[in-house]
């Protein structure tokens, strides 16, 4: 059985595991897109699932996406 996420709960896994800020108030599920702030300012959109999953802890500028192979 899966574990379902809270927003606090999620705020608090975004603050012990990366330098990003949670900006998103609500959360309605996995593929829902959040709003986070990097470290370097800028803003961006990730579910919660590549955030925790993939490490994609960064926005695109300070953590570019992998290429393809």
């Amino acid at each position: 059985m899966t574990k379902r996420w809270t927003i606090t709960e999620i705020d608090k896994f975004v603050q012990n595991h990366s330098e990003s800020t949670l900006l998103s108030t609500e959360y309605h599920g996995f593929s829902q897109k959040l709003q986070f702030k990097c470290a370097c300012g800028s803003h961006f959109e990730k579910t919660f699932t590549k955030f925790k999953n993939n490490h994609q802890r960064k926005c695109e500028i300070c953590q570019p996406p992998k290429p393809s192979r």
